[in-house]
């Protein structure tokens, strides 16, 4: 595990978006996982700058994203599809037919779907991820057990209480969600973790400095040969 400590919330940002830049120019038809989420915005944000400025080439690249809410449309403005076009796939010069999220609205075929949908592109070759408060990654919650493929999950009342702030009420919130599995995450040959803000600082510091357990899903990390957390003061501020 490599550790990348950043003195704020836009370095942490210019860090990782170099970090994906690289894999993208060393590997022009790269497959990237991508994630949601206010953490990776700012990374977004600067990689659409230097494809604006002929910096950064998407055209030949692959995504797939980590997850996806149960029931919504790809058009419903909190959908992660939604999201994904407003904060990156509209500012950059990447093929749409390129990009894929998880479908909310297809049932549990989806799984089966998606699954087969990365086995076919090879693999992840550098997978990104945030980190939620309870240790989450993607939608894998805290459980008895890790998870594998691509699953449907119920989502935790921490999860759905931090993600209100982009609905009306918590009562619009969905309560399930569509998301890639521990197997697929960790089978990605390069996996980056960003983390900012003192919210975050505990689970980082049960995630990647205490033990490996499902309890934490983000734990399973500590295995990956190849995993680069990137993260401010704050987020490193109890270790």
């Amino acid at each position: 595990m490599r550790i990348i400590k950043t003195k704020d919330y836009d370095e942490m940002s210019r860090v990782t978006a170099q970090i994906i830049a690289s894999e993208i120019t060393l590997k022009p038809n790269c497959v990237l996982g991508l994630a949601t989420g206010s953490s990776p915005v700012g990374a977004y944000q600067q990689l659409a700058k230097w494809c604006s400025e002929g910096k950064l080439d998407f055209s030949q690249v692959h995504s797939v994203n980590l997850d996806e809410y149960d029931g919504l449309t790809p058009d419903h403005d909190q959908s992660y599809a939604y999201f994904m076009r407003h904060n990156l796939f509209d500012h950059v010069n990447i093929d749409i037919n390129n990009t894929n999220v998880p479908s909310g609205i297809s049932g549990d075929n989806e799984c089966e779907r998606y699954d087969k949908l990365i086995k076919d592109f090879g693999g992840i070759d550098l997978q990104l991820l945030g980190l939620g408060v309870n240790g989450h990654i993607g939608f894998n919650e805290p459980d008895d057990h890790f998870s594998l493929g691509t699953h449907k999950v119920t989502l935790t009342e921490s999860t759905r209480e931090a993600n209100k702030r982009f609905f009306s009420s918590i009562d619009e919130v969905p309560t399930h969600a569509y998301t890639m599995g521990v197997r697929d995450i960790l089978q990605a040959r390069r996996v980056v973790l960003v983390a900012n803000g003192k919210n975050k600082a505990e689970a980082v510091k049960k995630a990647f400095f205490g033990p490996v357990t499902p309890e934490v899903p983000a734990s399973i990390l500590q295995y990956h040969q190849d995993f680069i957390l990137v993260a401010d003061e704050d987020a490193l501020s109890l270790v």
